[in-house]
């Protein structure tokens, strides 16, 4: 009997933020637009790229490879929830758990790659200028690229192994509402202490490596901008950057917190407030972070309404 106990399930059930009926209604139009806004604004973004020549360099290139991630980081889990919203049974397949968190995972750790590709594009445009077309070429941006969906990739077949390899006894309840790695080893009737190590170790390689990339690139811009002469070069190096070190802090911020705590100091129902911003809102604010001071972005909309308006007054 007792072995019994020690099974994979069929289905995991998912209990989300609340059970009062009202609001999860509330919750449902909310997340609804919140994920109506994340696609149009980053779509949005990615056809603008491919129709603007002007945006087609490096920072733009990976520029819309973020967008295409906040897309689909959103697609991984908002779908899901907006249906658990509206149903009472919150169930989500084993297999479908197992995607739900390999597809974050991969998400979340190339995300952290890509910033640090375009901190190092930043780097190279302003401490460089002169190597930067050298530098920054067609080939070397791909291979950067590959580098962090690869890594992502890599990341997200041991983050998931580590977590679906155990048994799960204790209950098919898990307390978020999505399949997220550490309220699924909570289900876990094994010793997890070494799955949530490597796990950390995995999250926190990921994180600190690219974060001190990210801290070096950016303290020789800094180096640099303090010795520029011209205010006009101070403030173009410094609009180019400050949205993309807004998008850093709040990506990094949010998920240091979440991932890289004392396992005796985690709530789960915390993280899933600290969630929902790293995952849900983030890729929501991306779009308005890095098109609403850009004056290149704000030249390709004008120009792109322009044809829409020719086109329709023909």
């Amino acid at each position: 009997m007792v072995e019994d106990n020690y099974t994979f399930p069929s289905e995991f059930i998912l209990l989300g933020f609340t059970n009062r009926e009202d609001l999860q209604v509330t919750c449902f139009v909310l997340f609804l637009a919140i994920y109506v806004v994340t696609l149009i604004g980053n779509l949005g973004v990615i056809i603008l790229i491919r129709i603007d020549s002007c945006l087609h360099t490096p920072m733009y290139f990976f520029l819309s490879h973020l967008s295409l991630l906040d897309v689909c980081y959103s697609s991984t889990i908002i779908p899901q929830t907006l249906l658990n919203f509206l149903v009472e049974k919150k169930v989500i397949s084993f297999v479908r758990c197992a995607t739900q968190l390999f597809s974050f995972a991969t998400c979340a750790t190339t995300e952290c790659y890509m910033l640090a590709a375009m901190a190092y594009d930043r780097y190279m445009a302003i401490c460089n200028p002169l190597l930067y077309s050298v530098v920054m070429s067609q080939r070397f941006c791909v291979g950067m690229l590959a580098g962090a969906y690869l890594a992502g990739v890599i990341s997200s077949i041991i983050h998931t192994v580590s977590i679906f390899h155990f048994p799960f006894c204790r209950s098919k309840r898990i307390n978020h509402f999505f399949c997220d790695g550490l309220p699924l080893l909570a289900l876990s009737c094994s010793d997890t202490h070494v799955n949530e190590a490597i796990v950390s170790a995995v999250v926190g390689f990921n994180m600190l490596s690219t974060m001190v990339f990210i801290l070096v690139s950016y303290s020789s811009v800094l180096s640099t901008v303090l010795r520029m002469r011209s205010t006009a070069g101070c403030h173009k190096a410094f609009s180019t950057c400050a949205p993309h070190l807004v998008s850093i802090a709040l990506y990094y911020g949010s998920s240091l917190f979440m991932y890289l705590r004392p396992g005796s100091r985690h709530s789960l129902e915390r993280d899933k407030v600290v969630s929902v911003l790293y995952s849900i809102a983030l890729p929501m604010l991306n779009p308005l972070i890095y098109s609403l001071r850009n004056t290149d972005m704000k030249n390709a909309m004008r120009k792109a309404k322009g044809r829409v308006l020719s086109s329709l007054s023909i």
